[in-house]
């Protein structure tokens, strides 16, 4: 790590769905290039926190930055943000291939925050740049199919492919530009057990080398155990954080499931 300056930053966070508290009083930061996940059960306001935390739910108290900026003010910084839903819901009859998926992820330089450059020389100038910016973006492309194992899917129609290959597709999605923060909610969902752990590895191995700052939702505790470095134990207000060998506890588990979890071991 660079630093500790927080890049994610949840203070006393309340959300109400209705007249019911889904999340109470939540706050926790996450320090860069960490991965940290977020386990409990269902109904325990896991999705939520995720949702308030992209600023897509409304919430009744609290606060959120991410890069020390307040969430409603990260204008051109939240292309620094990437974020993987449970259930990528789509037409699969939509007629988009692989890359050209991945390529809406592409954002130029200078819509990202940087300053960029203003070319000169008129009407020239302007269609070199359109074929400059057409260049990077499918090198890009083609980059980050390669990096996620899915450049062998680049011309299949993204309605052909199966659970796990959309999900690399996805993540190709978030590394098609660089990115600081990564949220995921339950992405392995619909997994199979190795496509996972196979997943989990590409994504800490990413962590790695783009620097990345990784939020998760996970049900698989044995996984989390394995890749993460830190757990968030939530049930509508956190009832542990910390290292998984100390969140992972038998008495943090019952304490934040119920007196019926039992956990299961992968072998493989």
């Amino acid at each position: 790590m660079t630093n500790d300056i927080p890049i994610l930053k949840v203070e006393g966070l309340t959300v109400y769905q209705g007249k019911t508290t889904a999340v109470r009083d939540v706050s926790f930061e996450l320090l860069p290039q960490t991965n940290t996940a977020i386990v409990g059960p269902n109904g325990a306001g896991k999705s939520t926190l995720v949702q308030a935390i992209l600023d897509l739910i409304p919430r009744s108290s609290g606060t959120i930055e991410i890069f020390g900026r307040p969430i409603t003010r990260l204008r051109h910084l939240r292309h620094q943000l990437g974020y993987m839903p449970q259930n990528f819901i789509f037409d699969r009859s939509f007629p988009i291939s692989v890359s050209e998926l991945v390529g809406l992820g592409w954002v130029k330089k200078g819509d990202r925050g940087d300053k960029g450059t203003r070319g000169q020389g008129g009407e020239k100038s302007f269609f070199h740049r359109l074929w400059k910016q057409d260049s990077e973006k499918s090198v890009a492309v083609i980059e980050a199919l390669r990096r996620t194992d899915a450049y062998h899917l680049r011309n299949q129609a993204i309605g052909t492919l199966s659970g796990g290959q959309l999900k690399r597709v996805l993540l190709a999605y978030c590394l098609v530009i660089p990115r600081r923060l990564l949220i995921l909610d339950e992405a392995f969902a619909g997994v199979d057990v190795q496509g996972a752990a196979d997943f989990y590895a590409l994504l800490n191995e990413l962590k790695q080398e783009e620097g990345w700052t990784v939020l998760q939702i996970s049900h698989d505790i044995d996984m989390v155990s394995r890749h993460c470095d830190r757990v968030l134990c939530l049930n509508q207000t956190i009832v542990c954080t910390g290292k998984p060998e100390i969140a992972l506890s038998p008495e943090n588990l019952l304490a934040t499931y119920s007196p019926l979890f039992s956990r299961y071991h992968h072998h493989h």
